[in-house]
């Protein structure tokens, strides 16, 4: 007796960048797609906001060119030690910052045109998998019967109680980060990427559409329980970088209140759990101090439908799948990732990122390497 044929090919749990590029990609493909959100689009998301170009070439294949967003285009980038002293330098591939509120509903936009399902303002209560069926039983939370599916792609971001149920070694850990984000409207080179040190933290600053800038800066819990709110924190600690101090003295903040997360871990993740291939954060966040989160996400999700639609046609047995999307993953990113955590340590403390910063304004080839290594090449 034939086994029912599942409700969906794919079941996506998350709908960010990496979950709305795979779905695209994979309802481009023919298959059948669901997407499972907690939120409703539009939305806001603590996120720097910046991409790499190296991602413009496989947005533009699935139909979801960036163009018509009106991002603003940035070709340069400047880092400031908590003195105010700085370092600037080209960016190799340049890249473009558009809000997540605008990019998210855009992507979301061409997805549901494409015949993708969405399950808006739901979550994921279990995703266990079925040997006997080789498919997932995917439970909803306020829907009485599972939904199957042959694939599940967990992009869900950087932590969700599903971790706690896949017993990954990451959620058990405490983190110590917080972020925090704003837009503005200031007066600052709309080509410019700004990224200013302070004790304990770190603030990006770059444009996006429409006249807008995204400011989001991570810190750590201690130091916001110590200050006690995030006002007497930027007074007390971010005004101490001269440049951060013209910030938020002059911009004007479009937010009533800031978009804030806690527990942000930077620390090993595997990317199969359970047979849920895992993508963007949910399989492994590189620390915002090298400004690519965004096309890695992107970049993850475009791997894990490759090797997803290979599955779906036959072409590769499940095991096979997870070795490859494993194999893939790895080399594309798993060094840049210990780059990432490399590169943090050296920032924090005053009396250190005042010496790398010095050191590296003479040292420009450095610079570039670096970002090279952090960074990938158009795909």
């Amino acid at each position: 007796m034939l086994a029912p044929t599942p409700d969906y090919d794919v079941l996506i749990i998350g709908g960010g960048l990496a979950g709305l590029t795979a779905a695209l990609d994979l309802a481009g493909r023919g298959h059948r797609v669901a997407l499972v959100e907690k939120q409703q689009y539009p939305f806001h998301k603590v996120c720097g906001e910046y991409i790499s170009n190296e991602v413009l070439p496989y947005l533009a294949r699935l139909g979801a060119s960036p163009d018509a967003l009106r991002p603003a285009r940035i070709q340069r980038f400047l880092v400031s030690a908590p003195g105010g002293r700085t370092l600037t330098a080209p960016l190799d591939l340049g890249g473009f910052g558009v809000s997540r509120y605008t990019l998210d509903e855009f992507l979301y936009r061409r997805a549901e045109a494409l015949g993708v399902t969405f399950f808006l303002k739901t979550t994921v209560a279990s995703a266990p998998f079925d040997a006997a069926t080789n498919s997932f039983h995917v439970q909803l939370t306020g829907h009485a019967a599972p939904l199957t599916a042959r694939v599940v792609l967990g992009a869900y971001g950087k932590r969700a109680t599903l971790d706690r149920q896949l017993n990954r070694g990451f959620f058990r850990q405490r983190s110590p980060y917080v972020g925090v984000k704003y837009h503005l409207r200031l007066d600052f080179p709309t080509d410019l990427i700004a990224l200013h040190n302070f004790a304990d933290g770190y603030a990006g600053l770059s444009a996006i559409e429409n006249g807008r800038y995204c400011f989001c800066y991570l810190t750590t819990r201690e130091q916001l329980r110590r200050h006690g709110t995030i006002p007497a924190l930027e007074t007390e600690v971010l005004s101490q970088n001269p440049h951060l101090r013209r910030v938020l003295r002059e911009a004007e903040r479009l937010y009533t209140q800031p978009e804030v997360i806690n527990e942000i871990s930077f620390a090993p993740k595997t990317c199969v759990e359970q047979h849920i291939l895992m993508c963007g954060d949910a399989a492994g966040l590189i620390t915002p101090l090298c400004g690519n989160g965004m096309a890695m996400a992107i970049h993850g999700a475009a791997v894990a439908a490759h090797h997803t639609d290979a599955f779906l046609k036959g072409h590769l047995t499940r095991t096979e799948l997870e070795a490859a999307y494993t194999h893939d993953w790895n080399r594309l990113f798993a060094a840049r990732l210990r780059v990432g955590r490399w590169v943090q340590n050296l920032f924090g403390g005053p009396r250190l990122t005042n010496a790398v910063v010095g050191t590296m304004r003479h040292t420009p080839s450095l610079v570039q390497a670096l970002m090279r290594r952090t960074h990938g090449v158009p795909f």
